[in-house]
């Protein structure tokens, strides 16, 4: 099941390249109910689509898929900071008022609303129910349901729902199934963002606490309902013969099995135990070199168990160890670029991946929003301008991370940082590095049980920072532990990983923008805390032109890069999946590849 990799980029280059001049077209002039919404242009599927593009509108029902998690889960509530919830429970059980194709860089199709309706600025936007929607327990989406549910994520919700609901205006109903929210921001992606807010039923939790944590199953809309769970051991959810959305055309063949279960391990190596076993039926190899050495169990031989390849067109993101600039010990630009080069990524890449994956060299690489490493130029320098005095050395001039000659000595490298940390007013005395004070520079790297590769690579690190005088606690600690101090911002460094993709929004404030400094539970681990990439946020989501819009993310990626708050690791321009023979997956691939929407959703079970 590998694609013709040639072909598959000429026709993924082809459609980005499509979507992204299509940014310039100009929406309706008058405002009219339509069928979807696309950030850039138009819907690429007309009203009267059978199906998504990239599913097998005929895929097999039943049978089930079982995969396998290392950690825990204490809450099946995923909205709200409190607790840690299975995955599966957003993805499977609640909907939302649209859903996006995978297949267009930013597209969405109306679920459980029939039609949305904008204008060309975009600072309202009306949606209309479906009359046939309905949640699990037969009871009918309503208008209250949509507003109670904005609402209490936008305020009791966790962080991330924040930012949206204070950028609504005002929320009205205006039909029997009509709702409208009015902005009062300048943000065109607000009609998106507020067409993907999950819908739950207000009538569930009247008396209740939204913030308690709680393994009561949450009553959505989607296609599978809890049918079995042991807190922290398994859950198992079961498809819905009475759901109301099995023959809509966004839905066909998806959601084809009849129970798709998560079964919980202490250990990343034991989940892997677990599938050669045959216990669990789907593993996602992040190793390049274990996936060329540890694939010759029995099932393999037998054919029991295939190996596929999907490759995809999305942005390198962000994968690896952060430094939290919170902390003063982080706070000066030079010590984070004297432990950038203190890392021996080529060493390190070769140790644990025989040298295969290439590394992430800027936030949205590998696509044509990533920076060039060159000075700014054109659109760029223009944006970047403003903040001159402000931004760090290599936002203008042009940026790169430093290349070690593949060594465990690293001389090169440890010779830089030296003179960084002395630069930064670090000398070593006795054997440890001190500043000026008399102060010991310590650090804690914050761990999560059963991350075995995160251990491997911090480890060899760790002995780079040593010889730097560099004293390292490493703490290990369960997922919860983990999501709770990383929430809080409780750690000095630990591993950090976040998707981008092909059409940046108004998650990037959630990711990067200032408030996430104080605020607990966003994904700005660093404490990015920059007027220049606020504005760069702000220019990506109100740019009305392809040039600006390529423009601004690039200036963001010049700012995040050059301000050193991360170690890059690496990135693979394809997915490894090794899986159970009879689970099948459409030979048509979406852009994103091995995403979100792509397993279970349009998986099936064929004997």
């Amino acid at each position: 099941m590998i694609p013709d990799s040639r072909r598959w980029r000429e026709w993924a280059r082809s459609l980005l390249s499509a979507a992204i001049l299509g940014f310039g077209t100009a929406a309706p002039a008058i405002a009219q109910p339509m069928h979807g919404i696309a950030m850039y242009g138009e819907p690429a599927l007309p009203p009267d689509f059978v199906s998504l593009p990239h599913v097998n509108p005929d895929a097999p029902q039943g049978g089930r898929i079982v995969f396998g998690e290392s950690g825990t889960f204490d809450s099946l509530n995923p909205y709200i900071l409190r607790g840690r919830a299975p995955w599966g429970v957003g993805l499977l059980t609640v909907e939302t008022l649209l859903g996006r194709s995978y297949d267009e860089p930013f597209t969405l199709y109306g679920v459980l609303a029939e039609s949305v309706e904008t204008n060309a600025e975009r600072d309202f936007v009306e949606f209309t129910l479906r009359e046939e929607a309905r949640f699990s327990d037969g009871s009918p989406v309503t208008v209250e349901d949509v507003m109670w549910s904005i609402e209490t994520l936008g305020t009791d919700g966790s962080p991330r729902y924040h930012s949206v609901w204070n950028q609504i205006q005002t929320m009205e109903q205006t039909g029997p199934r009509s709702v409208r929210f009015t902005f009062n921001t300048d943000n065109r992606e607000m009609p998106l963002l507020l067409g993907l807010r999950p819908i739950l039923q207000k009538a569930q939790f009247e008396g209740r606490d939204f913030t308690e944590s709680g393994l009561i199953p949450i009553i959505g809309s989607g296609p599978y309902v809890v049918d079995r769970f042991e807190a922290g051991r398994f859950i198992s959810f079961r498809k819905n013969p009475d759901w109301w959305a099995a023959d809509l055309p966004f839905y066909r063949g998806q959601h084809n099995f009849d129970e798709v279960r998560y079964d919980y391990f202490g250990d990343g190596g034991v989940v892997f135990e677990a599938f050669k076993a045959g216990e669990i039926h789907t593993w996602r190899e992040t190793n390049a070199a274990r996936w060329e050495t540890a694939y010759d169990f029995p099932a393999v031989a037998s054919g029991a168990v295939v190996r596929s390849l999907i490759p995809h067109q999305r942005p390198a993101g962000l994968n690896g160890l952060v430094f939290n600039t919170r902390r003063e010990i982080f706070a000066d630009w030079r010590v984070r670029e004297a432990l950038i080069h203190a890392f021996n990524f080529e060493f390190i890449n070769q140790t644990l991946n025989g040298g295969v994956e290439p590394r992430i060299t800027s936030y949205w690489a590998n696509s044509v929003l990533g920076m060039d490493h060159g000075p700014a130029e054109g659109r760029v320098a223009d944006f970047l301008a403003p903040f001159a005095d402000e931004l760090l050395p290599g936002a203008l001039e042009g940026y790169a991370l430093p290349v070690s000659d593949g060594s465990e000595a690293n001389r090169a490298g440890i010779r830089r940082a030296t003179a960084l940390l002395e630069e930064a007013g670090w000398q070593v005395q006795d054997g440890v590095l001190r500043n000026a004070a008399g102060q010991p520079f310590a650090i804690e790297v914050l761990l999560s049980q059963g991350a075995a590769e995160t251990q491997s690579i911090v480890a060899i690190y760790t002995e780079a920072l040593r010889r730097l005088g560099i004293r390292v606690t490493t703490t290990v600690v369960d997922s919860a532990q983990y999501t709770e101090r990383t929430r809080a911002y409780d750690f000095d460094m630990a591993r950090h990983a976040i998707g981008l993709s092909l059409s940046p929004g108004n998650e990037q404030w959630l990711y990067w923008g200032s408030d996430g400094v104080d605020q607990p539970g966003t994904r700005n681990w660093m404490g990015v805390d920059s007027a220049a990439v606020d504005a760069m946020i702000s220019a990506i989501l109100t740019a009305e032109s392809q040039e600006d819009f390529i423009a601004a993310t690039q200036a963001l990626d010049r700012i995040l890069m050059s301000g050193r708050y991360t170690i890059p690791l690496w990135f693979a321009d394809r997915s490894r999946l090794a899986h159970r023979a009879n689970l099948r997956f459409p030979e048509r691939l979406p852009m994103y590849g091995d995403w979100l929407g792509f397993q279970p959703e349009v998986w099936w079970h064929e004997e």
